[in-house]
């Protein structure tokens, strides 16, 4: 016998996102049917987000290094972060990171896609702070070919800190996932990136137009972070220019600088960009799953039934003409109904 939950309300369904009343049908962790029908509208049906990048080992310091520039704070090896992760204890490490992935449980995010330090004992130490959790996760383990091996790919830290062809080309042979950071700080990394054959880069603050004509040809995707990005005063992405030649994704990036709410992400970058709101949610929803090789993302028939219900009827939301737009713009965690996780309640 299936397993089979019912979620009724405004259901936005499909990658536009049309606001339907009616109900999901949910078997077995997968949607199996989005009928139309009349039912109380004030439950927003939304797929669950995917954050596209984090590093949420820094976790353990919030807030740190106020002042600092990007490279004595994040650089490796002996960037800020990377000393205190180097002075913290496994148990402070994983506590502090189960404790971030139960603030993204809570705030309705179904996956992140984590660039983890450490080598081989960080992926552990994160898969030992995922262990109750219903979030999903992609991790990319760096510094060396084992952590890729133990984990879901290669997160390389940018092709300024060093050649990483070998492992790019491990990666590949592995059939995983590759991705990079670029022109964060500068344009100088971006070609070297590309040149590598990623399967996404991040960032892409600094990008001029012929590496916006290489993304196009390529094709490859780009998850941005402005939020960090302003934190870190290195600039603003051009996420217009991006999302006209490619996929683009949201990522809210350090732990350390930036709270890990998808919320957020999407109401800068509304404000910042001049993208459609169907756009930039399609940003914090399916482009990210789409690029994590995941099967969430949409309110669609044969979807993972990672979902995301909003009271509608909030003192937040309430008497929002254009819905879509709210979400994207003033929705918060005080509006979360309901998080429902696929195979699990």
């Amino acid at each position: 016998m299936s397993d089979q939950t019912i979620l009724a309300g405004t259901i936005f369904r499909g990658r536009e996102f049309e606001p339907i009343e009616g109900r999901v049908v949910i078997e077995d962790g997968e949607i199996a049917a989005v009928e139309e029908a009349t039912v109380d509208p004030s439950s927003w049906i939304i797929p669950a987000f995917v954050n596209a990048h984090t590093h949420i080992g820094d976790s353990i310091a919030k807030e740190a290094g106020g002042g600092l520039t990007l490279e004595e704070l994040v650089a490796p090896p002996d960037g800020l972060k990377h000393r205190l992760l180097r002075q913290a204890s496994r148990e402070e490490l994983v506590d502090a990171m189960a404790r971030t992935i139960s603030f993204m449980e809570r705030a309705g995010t179904a996956a992140f896609v984590e660039f983890r330090e450490g080598g081989v004992d960080g992926v552990a130490a994160i898969e030992a702070a995922l262990a109750d959790s219903p979030v999903d996760s992609v991790v990319l383990g760096r510094e060396t070919v084992a952590a890729m091996e133990r984990s879901d790919g290669f997160g390389a830290s940018g092709a300024a800190d060093g050649d990483f062809s070998h492992e790019r080309t491990a990666t590949a042979e592995a059939g995983k996932l590759f991705g990079i950071h670029a022109g964060e700080v500068d344009a100088s990394d971006i070609n070297p990136a590309l040149d590598l054959d990623p399967d996404f880069l991040v960032h892409m603050v600094h990008a001029e137009g012929l590496h916006l004509d290489r993304v196009a040809d390529s094709e490859v995707p780009v998850v941005v972070c402005p939020r960090s990005n302003v934190v870190t005063n290195v600039g603003v992405p051009p996420i217009t220019d991006l999302a006209e030649r490619t996929t683009v994704a949201l990522g809210t990036d350090n732990v350390m600088t930036n709270s890990p709410s998808m919320f957020r992400e999407m109401a800068w970058t509304a404000k910042l960009a001049d993208v459609p709101a169907v756009e930039v949610l399609r940003m914090a929803t399916v482009n990210g799953a789409e690029i994590a090789g995941l099967n969430c993302g949409l309110v669609a028939e044969g979807r993972d039934a990672d979902l995301l219900v909003l009271d509608g009827d909030s003192d937040n939301l309430s008497g929002a003409r254009d819905p879509v737009r709210a979400i994207v713009r003033r929705a918060g965690v005080d509006d979360v109904e309901r998080v429902h996780y696929a195979g699990k309640a």
